[in-house]
């Protein structure tokens, strides 16, 4: 019924902000944290890539040990997202937020006075505990104050805080590569990177926990007869490999895999791959780069809308699918048809990031309240982990088929995406309540 319901709002109110101005004031504040967070999170994370020509030359590093430093952040993250959504279940949504902001920009500014490829490989890894945990701590947040019929458009706005992150990385590296050299730029992208610390202050004035979690947390403590039979009382992360959730455990696993591998390994290599493929200039990478983010805000956006309208599981294939045939297509592009790569840029953009818009709200919607973080955090995180591999692969890949021919193999990731889905429900419009 509540499926039903959830239709015949996006199809009365589609592409409207209808959802927003159905926000409380406490749930605005839990929007533009989670937003923000986002946003500076990816500012933190891709003023890597922007940057990884650079470091590499002041390091002397190859194209194996380049890609070791992002696929050491992504594992790492893994395991930051993990440990996020346990604490989420335990000490709260809004105080895990906190922390999380807090370690990413620390380590981040830390990252621009590395010493070593040692040295930056350590603050790298550490940044990632902070990386991966905020997406945990903020989609759950903003999933449980969402209106159930909005909640793939609500969801879908906050994912598309990572192309403004996105765009103001392009932005710095492009005016900060422009007035210094290189050996220094990407230091000074890195200490930028402690500006989001400001943000926690935000979170701990305004945004309270969501009303879902202070009623599990009473019944935990209470321990309620329907607490104790539902196991709300067990360790979250065990729970999710009990007979009831391990089939989702490990099915949203492989969908969170397939989508973040194809991602990986397009967008982690993608400022050296215009810088040495196409041979584009400083602010040609950074005016190529920037209609692929262009896309994927696009992306992002109408996927959270599209999550709505077609449902999570037919929205997800068909992003699937078509990012597939797009990595394909853009990394064989003739050469000379550089013009070419505008065309394709804003759809690859829209189909590889937007496929995460839904990862949020569906997320959140296939594990019970009783576990929710521990299963968002752990399903995509252990995406994240494995998917992290990709760019190392392709690093090494690359020394035997060319840059372009190895980024082309992540498009393979995304049948994972499809055939994970064949073993999850359909969950748009599902109500999420306490001790479920």
């Amino acid at each position: 019924m509540a499926e039903h319901s959830a239709t015949r709002s996006t199809e009365a109110g589609l592409f409207t902000l209808d959802w927003y101005r159905m926000l409380g004031s406490n749930a605005r504040h839990a929007f533009w944290a989670s937003f923000l967070g986002w946003a500076l999170d990816a500012f933190d994370y891709m003023v890597f890539s922007f940057a990884l020509g650079a470091i590499a030359a002041t390091f002397g590093l190859n194209k194996g040990q380049s890609g070791l430093i992002a696929t050491v952040t992504l594992v790492v993250s893994a395991f930051g997202g993990m440990l996020a959504g346990m604490l989420a279940d335990m000490i709260g949504r809004v105080r895990t937020l906190m922390i999380t902001v807090a370690v990413y920009s620390l380590f981040t500014f830390l990252s621009g006075l590395a010493q070593s490829y040692e040295q930056l490989l350590l603050f790298r890894a550490l940044q990632g505990l902070g990386f991966g945990g905020e997406w945990a701590a903020g989609a759950i947040l903003m999933a449980e104050i969402a209106n159930p019929e909005h909640r793939g458009r609500a969801l879908g706005a906050v994912q598309s805080a990572w192309a403004v992150g996105w765009g103001l990385a392009a932005i710095a590296y492009t005016v900060v590569f422009s007035l210094v050299d290189p050996s220094l730029g990407w230091r000074i992208l890195f200490w930028l990177g402690i500006i989001p610390a400001l943000l926690a202050l935000y979170i701990r004035a305004y945004v309270p926990e969501p009303e879902v979690f202070i009623e599990t947390r009473r019944a935990k403590q209470a321990r309620s007869r329907e607490a104790i039979q539902s196991g709300a009382t067990a360790n979250p992360l065990r729970q999710l490999f009990r007979r009831d959730l391990i089939g989702t455990t490990i099915a949203a696993s492989v969908l969170a895999v397939g989508a973040q591998g194809g991602y990986y390994s397009i967008f982690t290599w993608l400022p050296t791959y215009l810088k040495t493929e196409r041979h584009l200039s400083v602010v040609g990478t950074g005016a190529y780069t920037g209609v692929v983010i262009v896309g994927s805000f696009l992306g992002y956006v109408i996927s959270g809308y599209l999550n709505d309208w077609l449902g999570r599981k037919r929205t997800f294939a068909l992003y699937a699918v078509l990012s597939a045939i797009l990595i394909v297509l853009y990394v064989n592009i003739p050469a000379g048809a550089n013009s070419l790569l505008l065309v394709l840029g804003g759809p690859l953009g829209f189909c590889a990031s937007g496929i995460f818009s839904g990862f949020g709200s569906y997320l959140a919607e296939l594990f019970p309240s009783r576990a929710r973080g521990a299963g968002q955090g752990f399903a995509y995180n252990v995406g994240r982990a494995t998917g992290a591999f990709f760019p190392t692969l392709i690093g090494f890949l690359s020394a035997q088929v060319g840059l372009a021919g190895a980024i082309g193999f992540g498009a393979l990731a995304y049948a994972l995406c499809l055939i994970a889905l064949l073993f999850l429900p359909e969950t748009r419009g599902k109500a999420l309540v306490a001790v479920q």
